[in-house]
């Protein structure tokens, strides 16, 4: 069995725990590889000593390991969606982070999870994708997200008017700083922070959530994710951005968009005892009272 390791080159490092993975998985005799990219930021900056394999790219990940483990926060584990593709290979989130629904074990817990993973002692929380087409192939073959699709205004520009489209009946023309089209999983991220609802992440739906929209009464609106949404963007720039979780393009005026769900999930390790809604409590606070006595 061979198991991927993946994090960031960044000041925080997470040397400490990858010898701890490299170590306890070679005492079960399981094989270690690690992103190429990470492994010579090691070398170079902190002196790293462990003679571990590598992969650099998609291909040579997918044909290798049996399971990757993601160091890092949400952030990070949306960078592993290009490498993982369609693969179906399931990712273990280690939150070294801060805020974390996706990169759900706790990284003083990671021996542990280490453990179950060998016995297998876990689910497949599989989560729905939202696939683009249109903007002239402006993401290549990785044309799918996690979290999100946005469409945004261009730097510091007037508003954009977004005429949206729901199984080709027109919806509305949002009038605002741009447009959020949310997975469930993403219900917890962008689209919250602009007064987006909660789903559970297995409900099968995309939520429309206008980011700073020009009139108040237009609100977010839940729709099943088996429906295909469209958009035409116009505006006074000549370009406007969009997005796929953390990676971004530009596209012209008029340009049409077509979203759907993609025809492919993410395999999320889920451990024994972990569920959604004790992650909503902890990540979100809720119940704690923080008055003072």
């Amino acid at each position: 069995m061979t198991i991927a390791v993946y994090a960031r080159s960044t000041k925080d490092s997470n040397l400490t725990y990858i010898e701890q993975i490299y170590n306890y998985l070679k005492s079960e005799k399981v094989d270690v590889i690690i992103h190429k990219p990470y492994y010579d930021f090691l070398k170079a900056n902190y002196n790293f000593r462990l003679e571990i394999e590598t992969y650099s790219n998609s291909e040579e990940l997918i044909s290798k390991a049996f399971y990757l483990i993601c160091l890092g926060g949400d952030g990070t584990m949306l960078e592993t969606i290009s490498l993982i593709k369609n693969s179906g290979i399931p990712v273990l989130g280690v939150n070294t982070g801060r805020l974390g629904f996706l990169a759900s074990v706790n990284k003083d817990d990671l021996e542990k999870a280490l453990e179950e993973i060998l016995k297998e002692k876990f689910t497949l929380d599989k989560r729905e994708l939202i696939k683009i087409s249109g903007c002239n192939n402006c993401f290549g073959d990785v044309n799918y997200a996690l979290n999100e699709f946005t469409i945004h205004k261009k730097d510091s520009s007037s508003m954009i008017n977004i005429d949206t489209y729901v199984d080709g009946v027109f919806l509305n023309s949002y009038f605002a700083d741009g447009l959020i089209v949310s997975t469930p999983t993403g219900s917890t991220a962008y689209s919250l922070s602009c007064g987006g609802p909660i789903m559970m992440p297995d409900s099968d739906n995309f939520i429309i959530t206008p980011i700073a929209p020009h009139n108040l009464t237009v609100r977010p609106i839940v729709i099943s994710n088996n429906k295909e949404i469209s958009f035409k963007v116009s505006g006074r720039s000549e370009g406007f951005n969009v997005s796929l979780d953390s990676r971004s393009a530009q596209i012209g005026a008029g340009a049409e968009i077509k979203i759907r769900k993609a025809d492919f999930r993410l395999n999320l390790i889920n451990l024994e005892g972990q569920h959604f809604f004790a992650t909503l409590r902890n990540k979100m606070m809720w119940g704690i009272d923080k008055r003072q006595r």
